[in-house]
């Protein structure tokens, strides 16, 4: 589908009730495909010919991580926390098919704009469940994934009950044995928040008596602590043998320059770093 018409019909537009804010859904002059704006500020990008070109840097990493810790084209049951424009669910539907994937998302009339707009690959096995991330999950009692993503932090202005030790925890505990959670962490210069997250996923896992928190970022953050995003990874995935594999395929992945961070790593990286606990 070229950039030039959405769908017939399609929305271009809706007003998000939980947040207050505006999303649009809008032509990319610059990179091709479409964007999501929410109050503005480009949120994802989707290509619709090609849902396997992902131009986030982050979201990048993550399809990375997918790639590397599970065989090529096997169906993974996995749960996104976040919605955005569903660019790493669209992702997953190309690489994987016949994943059983399940959204949350607490804007309730972001999904259906986003899905009537920029239909999901043929096929795509989605459910949509509307609510908090935390509450939500809770819910989903007994269920267990081969991955969570979560995307919802931005730095200070994360919700304070999501970015805790306590809900890392819970989501732990909806992951298989040898699955694997996912976090995005935003933060502003400093990165005083993605230290707390560090922290508190670090304290996570150990309560859970996993291995410790890997870290895949853009080299530069770690020099000098900008404006950015890091992939923060923990679960029973990462005791595998194959995982230095794994990391020198992530390494070689980028985009680059990137990073690759063990848990010793990770903490000596994040020491220095004062936030809030």
């Amino acid at each position: 589908m070229s950039t030039a018409d959405l769908p017939p019909g399609a929305p271009r537009s809706a007003f998000l009730s939980s947040s207050d804010q505006p999303a649009r859904i809008v032509a990319s002059e610059v990179l091709g495909g479409w964007v999501l704006q929410i109050g503005g500020i480009e949120q994802s990008h989707v290509d619709l010919e090609d849902p396997t070109r992902i131009v986030h840097e982050y979201l990048r990493r993550m399809a990375n991580v997918l790639d590397r810790a599970w065989p090529r084209r096997r169906p993974l049951r996995i749960a996104h926390l976040g919605a955005g424009a569903l660019t790493l669910a669209r992702y997953v539907q190309a690489t994987r098919p016949g994943s059983a994937q399940l959204v949350i998302e607490i804007e309730r009339e972001l999904p259906t704009l986003v899905t009537t707009a920029l239909p999901m690959p043929e096929g795509t096995d989605l459910e949509v469940v509307i609510g908090d991330a935390r509450d939500q999950l809770a819910a989903q009692e007994g269920r267990c994934f081969d991955a969570i993503v979560l995307d919802v932090f931005s730095g200070q202005e994360s919700p304070a009950h999501l970015a805790s030790q306590g809900f890392y925890r819970e989501a732990l505990t909806h992951l298989v044995p040898d699955g694997l959670l996912l976090v995005n962490v935003g933060d502003d210069a400093g990165q005083r928040f993605l230290a707390a997250q560090v922290r508190a996923l670090e304290d996570a896992a150990a309560e859970a008596g996993l291995s410790g928190v890997w870290t895949l970022t853009h080299a530069a953050l770690l020099e000098h602590p900008a404006d950015g995003n890091m992939v923060l990874l923990a679960g029973g995935a990462l005791s595998s043998p194959e995982v230095e594999d794994w990391r020198a395929g992530w390494e070689r992945d980028g985009p680059h320059p990137g990073a690759v961070l063990d848990p010793a790593q990770t903490l000596a990286a994040f020491a220095d770093r004062t936030g809030p606990r």
